[in-house]
């Protein structure tokens, strides 16, 4: 009987399914689309990936950077914002949305987001950086060419205690302290001051309220009230206005006007240009000091140099000189000084900052010479 003989099947190939990619793997083919220049697809490959885990943080940071790069900027702030508000304390979602609003025009905005990023990583060179062009691009939006005028984003109190020492030449040395506390909002800032004064063989205190007020587009003012009780050293009261005022590119003018409540009332009228150009500030002041018998004049050069590329720490000199016409003295009814000064502000950590000076003066008719030192600490928080 014949026997049925079948050819063996052919081997079966056996197929897999393609694996499904992971997350990760999503995530990171995601951000190399992004990177290579192919926004269309790193798009479709964020969105992807918020379908699998919506609301994710790294995904929305990821989409929000391609939306600002293609200037679809509602959508950017939209993902970004949410990014934000689910973890606050991710520096480079602070940094992104900085980015978005310097990109808009929007300097002011991308300074206090930069700012946010900067007190999470405060010694990123990359943040610091952005944050100072920022700040000069908001000029005159945020207040900086008055260091009391406005504080880092995250913020709203600081308090110093300054000491200041002066050898006269003849008799005994003067000295004067005073500690401050200030509070800043979002159009300003309010501070509490208490002085004290040790010259002549007498001591003197005081205690003033100073604030700095933004008023419309461009302009700020400076508002003073002191109060001595004992009125001894310092005017039993006195006051001051001053008001700045933005003239583009960089350039800013103020007025003012001082009122010191002596036996003989002393008025002092002030006017000041000033420039920001990169890291410096550079202003010219001049003031008129009239009183009931004498009239005197004097102009100021002061220059600051924002070192660390932040609102924070520089290095400022002053050059100043100074006449007098009392008709009533017996040196001529005429007298000139003049002098200078160095300070450092310094920042030695985000919240701790340090005050050094030095000065140098001449004044009188008899060119009695001065010398100073000033020492400051502050506190930030």
């Amino acid at each position: 009987m014949p026997v049925d003989y079948q050819q063996p099947p052919a081997a079966v190939a056996q197929v897999q399914p393609a694996a499904t990619a992971s997350f990760e793997q999503q995530y990171e083919q995601a951000r190399t689309l992004a990177n290579a220049g192919q926004p269309a697809l790193a798009l479709a490959a964020y969105g992807a990936l918020l379908a699998r885990a919506p609301g994710n943080v790294d995904v929305l940071l990821g989409r929000g950077i391609v939306l600002s790069r293609l200037e679809r900027w509602t959508e950017a702030e939209a993902d970004l914002s949410a990014a934000a508000r689910a973890a606050p304390d991710y520096a480079d979602v602070w940094f992104a949305l900085g980015n978005l609003y310097q990109w808009q025009g929007q300097p002011a905005r991308a300074a206090d987001a930069y700012g946010r990023a900067a007190a999470l990583r405060p010694n990123d060179a990359a943040i610091l950086a952005a944050q100072a062009q920022a700040l000069r691009a908001a000029q005159p939006q945020v207040l900086m060419g008055s260091p009391e005028a406005a504080i880092a984003a995250g913020y709203t109190w600081v308090a110093g205690l300054t000491g200041n020492w002066e050898d006269v030449g003849a008799g005994p040395s003067w000295n004067d302290q005073t500690l401050s506390v200030r509070h800043y909002m979002k159009r300003g800032s309010i501070g509490f001051e208490a002085l004290r004064a040790h010259r002549f063989d007498q001591t003197g205190r005081a205690w003033a309220i100073d604030a700095y007020a933004g008023l419309w587009q461009g302009a700020y003012a400076n508002l003073r009230y002191q109060h001595a009780p004992a009125e001894r050293l310092f005017p039993a009261r006195s006051g001051r206005i001053e008001l700045y005022q933005s003239l583009g590119n960089g350039w800013e003018a103020s007025l003012s006007g001082d009122l010191l409540g002596f036996d003989a009332r002393v008025n002092i009228y002030g006017i000041s240009l000033a420039r920001y150009t990169g890291n410096f500030y550079v202003q010219l002041r001049h003031q008129n000091i009239v009183s009931q018998d004498a009239r005197s004049s004097g102009d100021r050069l002061l220059a600051r140099w924002y070192y660390a590329g932040t609102a924070d720490s520089y290095l400022e000199a002053a050059i100043n000189r100074g006449r007098s016409d009392d008709p009533l003295s017996l040196g001529g009814g005429r007298a000139r000084s003049g002098g200078g000064s160095l300070t450092w502000v310094h920042y030695l950590s985000r919240d701790w900052g340090a005050r050094v000076g030095a000065s140098a003066a001449r004044s009188g008719a008899n060119g009695a010479r001065e010398r100073g030192l000033t020492l400051g600490l502050q506190r930030r928080w």
